[in-house]
């Protein structure tokens, strides 16, 4: 009889852990399947369309490569899966130009200005992103500059007028800069709200303020249409050197 109440209890004790394993394993499914599906991440397209406006009858179609998109999550998200480093990023002086013509950062990074020309350069910028004047600097030495907040810097030479380049430094990871056909690409973008952004070259700020607006991003809205911006004029051929002047006609021998 005793023997038969300690295999009852035996038994008992069983089907509690295994009532208790099943519970915990439920639980450890159910966690998994939520953690899975809140790291679903999509793919977001558009497509831009950029034309200038000849006169009041007649527009041509322009190359619409280097038009950087972004989205601003209008909620909280608590990991982005491509948050890109602060360090690493560099914009090389070299045969009178910039490369690349446009680099797009994290806010709070540093960029690299290595002069690898034979003769002087003087980067700097005075528009409404990062301004800063790194001054003289002789070939094969470089200096860095901190890109600590939001915006478009528009990099010039102040010896070179031909030289030309644009940085924009961005606090969200979720962006995508057009090809040479217009297609634009912004990967793992996670479903929810967001507020859509555009840079393009020479387009004035309200054409691209008007083109702003809150986009919710699910597997079924994830295509942003086509975008089309229309230029104003050329602010690298015609911008003025860092004292606000006409660039200075200097001898060949001289750079």
């Amino acid at each position: 009889m005793a023997n038969w109440i300690a295999a009852q209890a035996d038994a008992t004790t069983t089907m509690k852990l295994s009532r208790k394993h099943r519970t915990s394993l439920s639980l450890t499914c159910t966690l998994l399947f939520a953690s899975f599906a809140s790291s679903q991440t999509l793919d977001v397209f558009a497509h831009v369309d950029v034309i200038r406006q000849q006169n009041k009858t007649h527009t041509s179609h322009i190359s619409p490569e280097n038009v950087v998109v972004w989205l601003t999550p209008t909620q909280k998200i608590e990991t982005p899966l491509n948050a890109r480093p602060l360090t690493g990023y560099k914009l090389v002086q070299k045969d009178k130009q910039f490369a690349p013509h446009i680099l797009v950062v994290p806010t709070g990074s540093s960029v690299d200005f290595p002069n690898l020309d034979p003769f002087f350069h003087n980067v700097f910028s005075l528009f409404n992103g990062k301004r800063f004047d790194l001054g003289l600097y002789e070939a094969h030495t470089h200096r860095a500059v901190q890109f600590d907040r939001d915006g478009v810097s528009y990099i010039f030479c102040n010896i070179h007028p031909e030289m030309g380049a644009v940085v924009i430094s961005l606090s969200t990871p979720y962006y995508g800069v057009s090809t040479h056909d217009g297609s634009v690409v912004i990967h793992n973008v996670p479903p929810g709200s967001y507020k859509l952004n555009i840079w393009a070259e020479n387009v004035e700020n309200d054409r691209l303020n008007a083109l702003s607006r809150t986009v919710d991003i699910t597997p079924q809205t994830n295509q942003l249409g086509t975008l089309q911006l229309q230029t104003s004029g050329d602010i690298m051929t015609h911008h003025q050197n860092k004292f606000g002047e006409s660039y200075p006609p200097l001898p060949k021998d001289t750079y």
